[in-house]
């Protein structure tokens, strides 16, 4: 996939890795890190300037995924009727994902750039359920695209003459973010416990208080 993508750019230039990005974010069954890779490599193979194709990556991404997020926004549940779409967010992976925001809020559109598989449907999701405007959910996938963006890239061309060096930081990387993204998904679980445990204090204090006051 790597060298695929590596000729395919290096022939087409930033239109060719716009488009494959902007198809990614679509639900296009091509690893957007591995675009972004491509994409600097062939920067560091001087095909392109690494600065213009950081620019080149974030509009791809931030279109891509502004189109699912208007998508659902715009037709709402009628969008489940659309096989393509019905495909990507089914009945059960909708319910689970409405779920999630309820749980985890904006957390989750700032989560799921770095989750392959799940940004398209969650991105979906968070436009049918009307629950957040366009402009929260762009700042919030903004600035993850400001992090992963030039990470893939930048490693792409500082490590363009050596893929097999390459792919392993590639793979090294891929598990920080996993390793990061449990971290935190672990102090949200903490803080969440920690936030319904004291709720649950405050109510039996407040009960007790209430029934002492009906007894004198």
């Amino acid at each position: 996939m790597l060298e695929f993508l590596i000729d395919f750019f290096g022939s087409y230039g930033y239109i060719a890795v716009f488009t494959c990005l902007l198809l990614c974010g679509l639900g296009l069954p091509v690893p957007e890190d591995i675009s972004l890779v491509s994409g600097g490599v062939i920067s560091g193979l001087e095909l392109a300037n690494p600065h213009i194709m950081c620019v080149v990556g974030l509009a791809g991404v931030l279109i891509g995924d502004s189109t699912m997020f208007l998508a659902g926004r715009i037709f709402g549940y009628r969008i489940q009727k659309i096989k393509t779409f019905r495909k990507i967010v089914t009945p059960q992976r909708f319910s689970q994902i409405q779920n999630k925001f309820k749980q985890y809020g904006l957390g989750l559109l700032f989560v799921a750039r770095f989750l392959p598989g799940l940004r398209s449907p969650i991105y979906l999701v968070a436009g049918m359920s009307h629950r957040i405007g366009y402009l929260t959910f762009i700042v919030m996938d903004g600035i993850a695209a400001l992090i992963s963006v030039p990470v893939w890239i930048y490693l792409g061309y500082f490590f363009a003459d050596n893929l097999d060096v390459l792919m392993e930081y590639v793979h090294d990387v891929q598990k920080a973010i996993f390793l990061a993204l449990g971290v935190l998904f672990a102090i949200i679980c903490i803080v969440v416990i920690k936030k319904k445990f004291h709720a649950r204090l405050n109510k039996i204090a407040a009960e007790e208080n209430s029934n002492s006051e009906e007894t004198k």
